[in-house]
Parts: C-alpha cells; structure tokens; sequence
C-alpha cells in the first residue's frame, strides 16, 4: 500500500458560526475542499495582531466629547443661549479628534 502524501492529521474544533465563516470564505476563493483550503490558509496566509493605543485615545476623546456637547445642549435649552467659551471648547475638542483620527489613518496606511 503507497504512503499518504501528508500523513499528520490536525483536527480542531469551531462553533457553527465560524463554519458558516469558513464556508462563505471558501466560497469567495471557489473551492470545495475544506482541507485544501484550510491547509493554504495556515501555510500561507496572515493574522495580524494589532495593538493601536492610538485607537484607545480617540474612543476617550469622543467620549469626553459627546459628554461636553450634552452638557453645552442642555445649557443652551435651559438658557436659550450658547456662549463663546462653549463654542471654543467644542472647535478644541473637534480638531483634537481630528488630529487623533488623522494620526490611526496614518498608522493604518501601511497595512494596505
């Protein structure tokens, strides 16, 4: 009797939600084989693991920020007014997010 060509068997297991994942995926490159397919993407394909301080920052900014904008809204329902200091703290919190966002973009451009 002729030897397996691959003659180590890996199993593992998967929820029913990530088969369907892997079945979609299979279906996008057109193949049937799930082994074939599975074999290709650990030998060739690519995780990345992504640690994005950057990303962490910019969730606190727009947390502080939409905090900031309620308070500013709820003064200016009870008062009828908006004040100057009010619409300074509002363009400094829009171009500290901006700034923010432009700097993950910037982080983010490489991995293309």
């Amino acid at each position: 009797m002729a030897q397996k060509r691959r003659p180590i068997e890996l199993k593992f297991h998967v929820t029913e939600g990530e088969r369907e994942i892997i079945a979609r995926k299979m279906e996008l490159v057109g193949t049937k084989c799930t082994a074939a397919y599975l074999r290709k993407m650990a030998l060739d394909g690519y995780t990345l693991k992504m640690e994005l301080p950057e990303l962490q920052e910019l969730v606190s900014l727009l947390r502080r920020s939409s905090g900031n904008l309620n308070q500013i809204a709820k003064r200016v329902n009870s008062t009828g007014r908006i004040y100057d200091t009010d619409m300074e703290e509002l363009l400094q919190s829009q171009e500290r997010l901006w700034a923010a966002a432009n700097d993950l973009l910037a982080r983010l451009t490489p991995l293309k």
